[in-house]
C-alpha cells in the first residue's frame, strides 16, 4: 500500500524528499468502498481526496432529465476527488461512484494544502498531477469531438485494457458517448473483422 503510493508519486515527480513523501502518506487513512458507494456525491462540498489502490470508480454527471453520462473511469493506482469542488469551495457537480468494491486511501485536502506550504516538492507534485489531469481531459474532449465511435472504443481498450471484463457495457457506452446498441455493433464488427 505505502509502496504503491510512493511509486505513483515518484513516477509523477522524482524530486520529492523522502521526509515530505512520508508526511504526505501519513495524511491518508485506509477506507473500503463497496460497489455502488460514493466517494463524492453531487451537491456536497468536497473536503477529501483519495488514492485508489484497487477497484474501479466512475466520475459522471446527470442532465436535467436525470440521464447519467460517464465522464471518466479511475482504475487503481489513481488519484480521485472532486477537484473543482475542492478548489472553488462550491457544491460538487460530478459524483464519483464505485463500480466495483474498492480499497482507497483518503485524506483531508486541507492537510495536504498545509504540506504544500512546508514542502515545495509536494507543491510541485500537486502541479504536475493537475497538469496530467488537464492533458487527459483535453485528450478526451478531442477524441469525443473528432473521432468516430469505433476509434474511441479502440482507444478505450488501450487506455483501460481489462475494464470491459469488470463493468457493465452500458457504462462503457456512456463513456464513449454512444448507445449500448452502437457499442454492441462496434464490438461485433471488430470481432468479425478479426475472424476474416
Amino acid at each position: 500500500m505505502k509502496k504503491d503510493f510512493f511509486n505513483y508519486c515518484n513516477a509523477i515527480s522524482n524530486e520529492i524528499e523522502a521526509e515530505a513523501l512520508d508526511k504526505l502518506f501519513n495524511c491518508f487513512h485506509r477506507r473500503s468502498l463497496m460497489k455502488d458507494d460514493y466517494f463524492s456525491k453531487k451537491g456536497e462540498y468536497a473536503q477529501k481526496v483519495g488514492f485508489l489502490l484497487n477497484g474501479v470508480i466512475r466520475a459522471f454527471y446527470l442532465n436535467e432529465q436525470g440521464k447519467e453520462y460517464n465522464k471518466q473511469f479511475f482504475v487503481g493506482p489513481s488519484l480521485i476527488g472532486a477537484y473543482t469542488s475542492l478548489l472553488t469551495k462550491t457544491p460538487n457537480l460530478i459524483p464519483q461512484q464505485a463500480l466495483t468494491d474498492c480499497e482507497i486511501l483518503e485524506a483531508d485536502y486541507q492537510q495536504i494544502e498545509k504540506l504544500y506550504s512546508q514542502h515545495h516538492s509536494l507543491e510541485r507534485l500537486g502541479r504536475k498531477i493537475s497538469e496530467h489531469y488537464f492533458l487527459e481531459k483535453e485528450k478526451k474532449e478531442l477524441e469525443m469531438g473528432l473521432l468516430e465511435g469505433e476509434e474511441r472504443y479502440t482507444i478505450f481498450q488501450k487506455d483501460f485494457p481489462n475494464l470491459e471484463q469488470q463493468i457493465p457495457q452500458f457504462h462503457i457506452a456512456s463513456y464513449l458517448g454512444i448507445s449500448a446498441t452502437q457499442l454492441s455493433r462496434i464490438r461485433k464488427g471488430i470481432l468479425k473483422s478479426g475472424v476474416d
